[in-house]
């Protein structure tokens, strides 16, 4: 799929969303509008885009993944993302998502490291027109990419070793682009 992320002067993300400790010690780990104050944006502007998009709380208990799909300047795609902390995904089978799209196509994307480019692990899921879906997702349906190509030898997904989480859209559909998502979370 596309991922044509270029590595340019973008800092490293550097801080943990939506990280709890539980009575018992036990990490949570959840995306929910009160977290996406950390994520970041992601455009295609890093290689001359013009896409445009951001990440906010809606004010109605969830946040928004919005924007505006270009193709000017060989762009096409538009994405947030935001780290996860060490083993947060270890003991788990895959994600789950609380989303209302518009109708398009988006994609959830896993990195195991917090450097910008490089082999990311995606895996896309469709949406309904102003219907709220649960989506789950295992994480053995993620698939290597770098740069809208399958990588040659890229190791399997290691749910512990995911380290960022994020959103894209690369359709290739020019225009307004909006994703409700209530909560991420890390299932079974």
């Amino acid at each position: 799929m596309l991922d044509l992320i270029m590595s340019l002067a973008v800092p490293i993300l550097s801080t943990s969303i939506g990280v709890s400790a539980a009575q018992d010690t036990t990490r949570v780990f959840e995306v929910t509008a009160k977290t996406v104050a950390d994520w970041a944006v992601v455009n295609d502007g890093v290689m001359g885009g013009l896409s445009s998009s951001e990440f906010v709380d809606s004010g109605a208990g969830f946040a928004v993944f919005r924007g505006e799909l270009s193709l000017d300047n060989n762009g096409g795609f538009a994405s947030v993302r935001g780290v996860v902390p060490i083993g947060a995904m270890e003991s788990h089978r895959g994600l789950a998502l609380r989303v209302r799209g518009d109708g398009r196509s988006y994609q959830v994307r896993l990195r195991t490291n917090q450097q910008f480019d490089g082999v990311a692990y995606m895996a896309e899921f469709p949406t309904r027109a102003g219907a709220w879906q649960t989506i789950e997702i295992p994480f053995e349906a993620f698939e290597a990419t770098y740069r809208g190509r399958k990588p040659r030898g890229a190791p399997d997904l290691v749910p512990g070793q995911i380290r960022q989480l994020g959103l894209l859209i690369g359709d290739k559909v020019e225009g307004p682009f909006r994703l409700d998502v209530e909560w991420i979370r890390p299932v079974g």
